[in-house]
């Protein structure tokens, strides 16, 4: 039963999703837990994602559609649907993902009885496209910890994927943040400012499946500086500085983050070794500031080197 106010909301966002969109779906809608809405917010796609979200839409009344008149970028497309959100939980779910059943019901349970929890994600295994179990994941962070630095220490890390952005969490937490920015890993950085204001729980169970295609934006993508433009296509070319503006990202919500001032101390002590381990990426995001700065210059050189060569 749905009520007049969903427990839940569940943000969809998507472009160009037709290949994987209706199973997506369809694994939401079978959820044991049936009190949510999902938000589809459609980046003006071109394929068939209009027409399969418009019938699904008009066959249960769960699903609410909107559609974007341009591409605004992964970034604004998926803080949309966080706008657009009525439910006191919230989690963001992608288009080529598929949920078990329980998933739902079973990260509702945690959040209700624990208000300690801010976010509670199952266990992941990656499947393929044709949904085929690839392998199955488990990090061992300890973001369960009562310690806000030993939770923000893991989180900071990058020996983890950040599947956790699609776990349940309190949408009052999550509206806090700045949400999602416009570089590459930002998700990470969104993810220790949750972290700052609660514990995560991890199911024991591998209740979510996170698909590996060519067509994710880490595959067309070769880098950070490039999968800037996934997220704000204005950064298409130019420098995003994604290591600096990581930095960044932690030092602010530390400074936001409701707790002590000795654990706020030991957390920005943990930025300087996090310099330490990203040098090599700070300085890259030099590096392309700087070619991009040159380019005009080295086509000015070529273009005077070839008249004179004629």
């Amino acid at each position: 039963m749905q009520s007049e106010r969903p427990r839940v909301s569940v943000g969809l966002p998507v472009f160009n999703g037709e290949l994987f969109l209706e199973e997506a779906i369809d694994s939401l809608l079978r959820q044991t837990f049936g009190d949510f809405e999902l938000i589809i917010t459609d980046n003006a796609s071109t394929d068939r994602t209009e027409e399969i979200c418009r019938r699904r839409a008009e066959a249960d009344t769960r699903i609410r559609y909107y559609r974007n008149e341009i591409n605004i970028g992964a970034m604004g497309n998926f803080n949309r649907t966080v706008a657009l959100s009525h439910g006191t939980y919230f989690k963001w779910a992608a288009h080529d993902d598929v949920h078990d059943i329980a998933c739902l019901e079973r990260c509702v349970e945690v959040l209700d009885r624990d208000p300690s929890v801010v976010l509670v994600h199952p266990r992941v295994t990656d499947i393929d496209e044709r949904g085929d179990a690839i392998r199955k994941k488990h990090y061992g962070l300890k973001t369960h910890s009562p310690d806000v630095t030993q939770r923000f220490r893991d989180l900071i890390g990058n020996e983890y994927s950040c599947e956790a952005i699609f776990g349940l969490m309190r949408l009052d937490i999550l509206r806090a943040t700045p949400l999602l920015s416009n570089y590459a890993d930002c998700d990470r950085v969104l993810l220790a400012e949750i972290g700052l204001s609660g514990r995560f729980y991890e199911i024991p169970e591998h209740l979510f499946s996170h698909r590996e295609h060519k067509d994710r934006s880490v595959r067309q993508f070769e880098g950070r500086q490039e999968r800037c433009a996934w997220f704000d296509p204005r950064k298409a070319g130019k420098p995003g500085f994604p290591y600096a503006r990581e930095f960044w990202g932690y030092v602010g919500a530390i400074r936001r983050a409701p707790i002590k001032a000795v654990e706020r101390l030991k957390c920005l002590g943990l930025m300087a070794n996090w310099v330490v381990v990203n040098r090599g990426g700070l300085f890259e995001d030099v590096m392309f500031a700087v070619r991009y700065v040159l380019r005009p210059i080295k086509h000015l050189i070529v273009r005077r080197e070839g008249r004179s060569f004629l």
